[in-house]
């Protein structure tokens, strides 16, 4: 396999395994569209993590393979290509990228596809596309555009270069900055944490901010009120409204 799923205390961990530099090649970008799949079906994974392991999280595509398509191969492929990395950023649960090491091409847009990205102190980020003569093919003109605005983007993917953590942190590129032995702790727990809190507010919240983001604002306060609505027939709201009457804010257990 090039990447597994592995279960603990509701937090999933999607681990790309494809030595030495995880490079995503067609094996493993239809790979992660399945595991995908199988932690948004899981009711056992409420959270999820992705993960390259201690010393890269992905170097980007294989290009030894990219190199022997034609126009005709790549027009057929890409658009899996952009299937499988979308499958994970539609994923109704919480996602937060592990980042070690390179983060470049197709695992800089991968990484995109998180909510919430911590990176090592000695990782580095980037879509080198354009030194190859391509420009980001899944996903990255779009979900970096949104993520740190399209001037940065532009800068980023026009030049090709990479990007140090702390760079990356402060134009937003990733969220929180550790040291390289601590990133899978963090991003455990962090994910652990969000695993305790109510799935369908969670699933709410998501899809309301994403799906707006990709609308006007009227369109968007539609999407949110029904949600908001939405979720008073739910068994966590009337959880979590009883325990702050009863015990105060904060305190609410949810299954």
């Amino acid at each position: 396999m090039t990447a597994n799923l592995e279960v603990r205390d509701g937090v999933g961990t999607i681990l790309l395994d494809r030595p030495p530099m995880n490079a995503l090649d067609v094996a493993t970008q239809d790979r992660l569209r399945e595991l995908a799949e199988e932690a948004t079906r899981r009711d056992d994974v409420r959270a999820v993590v992705l993960y390259g392991g201690e010393k890269v999280f992905a170097a980007g595509a294989d290009i030894k393979e990219m190199q022997a398509m034609d126009h005709t191969a790549m027009v057929v492929r890409s658009k899996a290509l952009q299937d499988s990395f979308t499958a994970v950023a539609r994923i109704p649960k919480p996602v937060v990228a592990a980042v070690t090491g390179y983060a470049l091409g197709g695992g800089c847009e991968l990484a995109l596809c998180a909510d919430f990205r911590i990176a090592a102190d000695n990782a580095k980020l980037g879509q080198p596309e354009i030194l190859l003569g391509l420009i980001p093919g899944a996903g990255g003109t779009q979900r970096l555009a949104r993520l740190i605005g399209p001037s940065k983007a532009k800068d980023l993917i026009f030049t090709g270069r990479h990007v140090r953590a702390e760079e990356a942190l402060t134009i937003g590129l990733v969220d929180r900055v550790v040291p390289a032995a601590e990133v899978y702790e963090q991003a455990y727990t962090w994910a652990a944490t969000l695993a305790k809190g109510p799935a369908l507010a969670l699933r709410a919240a998501k899809e309301s901010i994403d799906a707006g983001l990709e609308t006007d604002i009227d369109t968007g306060l539609t999407i949110e009120r029904n949600w908001f609505a939405g979720l008073f027939a739910t068994e966590d709201r009337e959880r979590g409204m009883r325990s702050f009457v009863e015990e105060g804010p904060g305190k609410a257990k949810f299954l």
